[in-house]
């Protein structure tokens, strides 16, 4: 018994040493020299493949009826809409006088909007148009056959049993920030692509990028260094922030003081004058979006004056769901979230640096600067505030589009 005790203990102290051996010289080292080993490459494309076959394997396995309902089912919007203004469609039918058959039209775009609104489709997951194999997407695909079936156990045998315990032990890798980074970006079988490099925000600069996740400055200090600016928060992100406090120079604050953030931009105003200093990483939409529009730029980064460098980030959500509903999600569930996707894989664009012109406010500086973001990344502009994801409409708003309409009748 002695014996055989002996001999599984040295058979653990072998697979521990093969396991340490292989993180050292596949994941640490690469990632402290910034050397890329094409793993993850490798690992997308056999993803992409298995992907491709059990789309395959859905179309043979669903007859047609079923498949028609499949396609109402994973249609990108219920609704119809007509892209027209209230302007245009009142103003077509009629000129200076009331029509009853205005009410039609504002209750038509009340029903649209109790059914399908702009603003709530960017806080939820972007719908698929196949099924990525994940469980808790979709419908229950993994029983259209035996063999989806069996790819699929397999695939969380993989994603559970694997993946996790790989990703899990790293996450004590913090003291410096670009090799943990690194490492945090590739413990989470990350592919990144950085594109327009001699684009990468200099010292005294301010960074601004559309906002999706918390996974955003992971990516982005992967490949430089960054003073952050963001809200103070609890949890086991409020306990990262706090380690991450002691070893460089970051601004936080409380959204809901106003005080504080007159305080931030006199920080800001400071930092950005010492151009030694690390440039600051901001996302002025001041929320996660689902990556598929980006939303209104808060002014208050635009106005401290100093070079813009803008950064378009654009996660792809066939290997899993980076973006972060907070209302819906905790920080743990979402951690657990990505830990158990199959990969996270994004592009990330280096824009030109760009200055505030002449007679330019910085509303229209911050326009400006998000137009030029939503454009490389290919996601949709919007003009609404991310905050009334838990806000009510201002009643400015309101009033305004009371005033469009009364120009229009009288």
């Amino acid at each position: 018994m002695e014996e055989s005790r002996q001999g599984y203990s040295l058979a653990e102290g072998k697979t521990l040493l093969i396991w340490l051996t292989a993180f050292v010289v596949l994941v640490l080292l690469p990632s402290m020299f910034r050397v890329s080993l094409g793993i993850s490459h490798v690992y997308v494309k056999i993803v992409i493949k298995t992907l491709e076959w059990a789309t395959l394997q859905i179309e043979k396995g669903i007859k047609m009826q079923k498949a028609l309902a499949l396609e109402n089912l994973i249609a990108n919007g219920i609704i119809q809409r007509e892209e027209t203004s209230m302007e245009k469609e009142i103003a077509g039918q009629h000129r200076g006088y009331f029509n009853l058959a205005d009410v039609m039209y504002f209750a038509k775009k009340g029903c649209e909007a109790v059914a399908e609104d702009e603003v709530t489709q960017r806080f939820t997951s972007e719908e698929l148009l196949s099924w990525n194999l994940l469980s808790r997407t979709n419908a229950n695909f993994h029983r259209v056959s035996w063999q989806l079936t069996t790819v699929w156990i397999i695939g969380i045998l993989i994603r559970y049993c694997l993946l996790v315990p790989f990703r899990v032990k790293h996450w004590l890798s913090n003291q410096v920030q670009l090799t943990c980074a690194a490492l945090g970006v590739r413990c989470l079988s990350g592919l990144v692509q950085f594109h327009n490099r001699e684009n990468r925000p200099q010292k005294g600069g301010i960074c601004v990028a559309n906002h999706t996740s918390p996974l955003d400055v992971l990516i982005l200090a992967s490949d430089g260094c960054y003073s952050l600016v963001g809200q103070v928060h609890g949890g086991l992100l409020g306990l990262i922030q706090k380690s991450c406090m002691q070893t460089s120079q970051h601004v936080l604050f409380e959204r809901s003081e106003m005080k504080d953030r007159h305080l931030v931009r006199k920080r800001i105003r400071e930092h950005i004058a010492d151009k030694a200093k690390l440039p600051i990483l901001i996302f002025p939409e001041g929320t996660c979006i689902n990556n598929t529009s980006v939303m209104m730029f808060k002014k208050g980064s635009f106005e401290v004056g100093g070079t813009i460098h803008p950064v378009a980030i654009k996660y792809d959500p066939r290997f899993g769901d980076a973006f972060w509903n907070s209302t819906k999600y905790s920080m743990m569930t979402y951690s657990f979230n990505v830990l158990t996707s199959w990969a996270i894989v994004c592009n990330v664009w280096y824009l030109p640096p760009m200055v505030k012109e002449e007679e330019e406010d910085a509303v229209h500086f911050a326009d400006r600067v998000k137009a030029v973001i939503a454009a490389q990344g290919g996601m949709s502009v919007l003009p609404w505030d991310g905050g009334l994801k838990r806000k009510q409409v201002k009643e400015s708003f309101k009033e305004e589009q009371q005033k469009k309409y009364c120009q229009l009748v009288t």
